[in-house]
């Protein structure tokens, strides 16, 4: 019987290879992040559509409740990208995950506090560049994945290019859900995987009841892509909302906070997605990815980790 290495990110191990991936707006809270961080993985809260008091405050809440692994993901295209991170790190975030974007600076904030940077990676020219500038980690991140991809090929398709770019850990993002994922995904290379949708379905999850019943409902078919004013495609879980998009009927903007750096104007993404969390699931948006077909059900985080061990476990070799 094969056990789930540790996983370590500059000076800091988990000791499950796990890190939950950060869900903005407002699913992947305190509570989540600590849970994971509890049961042996890398717990990140979500800092987009937080003020930098309430990232501060997100923070500290976690680090309370727990004395595991708390980092934070924060998307490189949001307008206070700079002061969203300076507020992860006086909170004490253990580490920044930034998507959505690339920044140099991040590096260098996150330096002078000690702390390491794990940019999100759709290419190996990125993850080499990251490298570079100082990541102690990146996260490979497929067209499974949910919310912005930035990339049209699957995990596995991209892993052994980035492997070759970097010496750095690559962690493996996109349609991982089970622990025979985790094993597939570690064989391939992989020093971890990073997991969102299968987390936005647990109790700790700060996403509404409703909001976690799309994802225990949903089916292959019900999995899309949508236009995001990002710039990115995004992938979301079929609904009213979602339908109207792909006819070309966006809502007007009633008040824009200009809340990211470029954005397209289609519609205001922050409303969707904050609706959704509001538990809106008609005319909000609910990303997810493609594993979200392979979620049956709302465990605890605990339960859920327990499980995924189990499975890896259990994996014969090279299965």
């Amino acid at each position: 019987m094969q056990h789930m290495p540790a996983l370590t990110i500059g000076t800091k191990t988990a000791r499950l290879p796990i890190i939950q991936g950060g869900m903005a707006v407002r699913i992947s809270m305190a509570p989540l992040a600590a849970a994971v961080a509890e049961a042996g993985g890398i717990g990140l809260i979500a800092g987009s559509g937080l003020s930098p008091e309430e990232m501060t405050a997100e923070v500290r809440a976690a680090h309370a409740a727990t004395d595991g692994i708390v980092g934070v993901n924060i998307m490189v295209a949001i307008s206070a990208f700079r002061e969203t991170v300076h507020a992860a790190l006086e909170g004490g975030a253990d580490l920044i995950v930034a998507g959505a974007g690339f920044s140099r600076d991040v590096f260098q904030w996150a330096r002078d506090a000690g702390v390491p940077v794990v940019p999100i990676v759709g290419s190996a020219r990125v993850a080499s560049l990251s490298e570079r500038f100082g990541a102690a980690a990146v996260v490979v991140e497929g067209v499974e994945a949910g919310g912005h991809l930035g990339t049209d090929r699957p995990m596995l398709d991209l892993l052994p290019e980035i492997l070759d770019a970097v010496d750095i850990p690559v962690i493996g993002a996109g349609g991982v859900v089970t622990g025979a994922d985790i094993k597939r995904t570690l064989e391939a290379g992989a020093a971890g995987v990073q997991m969102g949708s299968r987390f936005a379905a647990t109790v700790e999850s700060s996403a509404p009841d409703d909001f976690k019943q799309m994802y225990v409902d949903a089916g292959e078919d019900d999995i899309v892509l949508v236009k995001s004013p990002v710039g990115l495609p995004g992938r979301a879980i079929r609904n009213p909302f979602s339908r109207k998009m792909a006819e070309g009927e966006f809502p007007p903007i009633e008040r824009c906070i200009s809340c990211l750096k470029k954005c397209g104007k289609e519609y205001c993404i922050m409303e969707r997605l904050k609706r959704a969390r509001g538990g809106d699931v008609v005319d909000g948006l609910v990303f997810a990815g493609t594993s979200a077909a392979r979620v049956h059900d709302v465990p605890t985080v605990s339960e859920l980790m327990d499980r995924l061990v189990s499975e890896y476990e259990a994996c014969e070799e090279g299965e």
